[in-house]
């Protein structure tokens, strides 16, 4: 297996995010999930072999799911390359390269809205830090006793702000209506709450339990649609109902095991970020792929 970091053979994105490359595909864009991986607000040195295919096909399984609730701005994954001839200038001096195929889909043109929509089900993470020290999440008072990874009394919907590079910040609805305006801020935590609750209710069925998960939207021809990735291991916390404990942390199927290391490793979390050894990126590339065969019931051929 090789990383693919996609630094040749293509024309420059005319965006590069931590993870995700865009590209301009005739009047839609192609948007390639790259194996690059970031904690802690930092990409780090190595990447992990196939991460890309696997955040790519789970999206697109997830769009697909989701579609009756809210739309979203794929078109189609590019399983075969010679799709995009289509879109393809024929006066193009490049060919996209076989390695785009199942990494990469077609997506809408969309405005991002400049907002995280975070929704917590499980206190866990930076929701269990903040709890500690005030009983809150998100500046909501929560009840007094809760352990961490227990659940929360209803879903919450706790949104950031959205930062292309550095810490996103924790806001509050007020701020977000502020950022927004009211009538999109309501609708976005409805969506975004009913969208966890479908995912969250159909993982259980295949034993998963969503602890929380991270979604971006977009407006698509004046309609709010949801854009990026969706419900995948970078964005969410998926722990196994077999193993689940509350009151301490759990075991996942995400990149908390890579975080987790990077504590341990006593990084400081400022730039260089330490190398990975071998072991812990398998590890981690096999937690991935685990979360796909367990959420799709099919395994990614590598």
């Amino acid at each position: 297996m090789s990383t693919v970091f996609l630094e040749t053979h293509l024309p420059h994105p005319f965006y590069r995010g931590k993870v995700r490359d865009l590209y301009h595909l005739g009047d839609d864009l192609l948007m390639v999930a790259t194996d690059r991986i970031s904690a802690f607000d930092f990409v780090l040195p190595a990447g992990i072999p196939d991460k890309g295919v696997v955040l790519n096909l789970l999206s697109a399984f997830w769009f697909q799911k989701t579609a009756h609730i809210v739309g979203n701005h794929m078109l189609e994954v590019v399983e075969d390359v010679r799709l995009l001839d289509s879109y393809v200038d024929p006066s193009a001096c490049y060919r996209y390269p076989p390695y785009l195929a199942r990494r990469s889909m077609v997506v809408r043109r969309a405005e991002r809205i400049p907002v995280e929509c975070v929704v917590r089900g499980y206190l866990a993470g930076s929701a269990w830090v903040e709890y500690q020290e005030r009983e809150t999440i998100g500046g909501e008072a929560m009840p007094a006793g809760l352990r961490e990874s227990d659940p929360l009394p209803q879903p919450l919907f706790t949104p950031t702000t959205k930062a292309d590079s550095g810490h996103d910040e924790s806001i509050t609805l007020k701020d977000m209506e502020e950022l927004v305006g009211r009538k999109v801020a309501q609708e976005l935590e409805e969506l975004s709450l009913a969208v966890y609750r479908y995912a969250e209710d159909y993982a259980r069925g295949r034993g998963i339990i969503i602890a929380d998960t991270k979604m971006e939207f977009g407006f698509i021809d004046g309609q709010i649609c949801l854009i990026d990735e969706l419900l995948t291991p970078d964005s969410s916390r998926f722990w196994d109902m077999t193993t689940y404990r509350p009151g301490e942390p759990q075991p996942s199927f995400d990149k908390q095991y890579l975080r987790d290391w990077l504590v341990a490793s006593g990084w400081n979390k400022e730039p260089p970020a330490p190398p990975l050894p071998p072991e812990v990126v398998a590890k981690t590339a096999e937690k991935y792929r685990e979360a796909y065969r367990r959420l799709s019931g099919e395994d990614i051929e590598i």
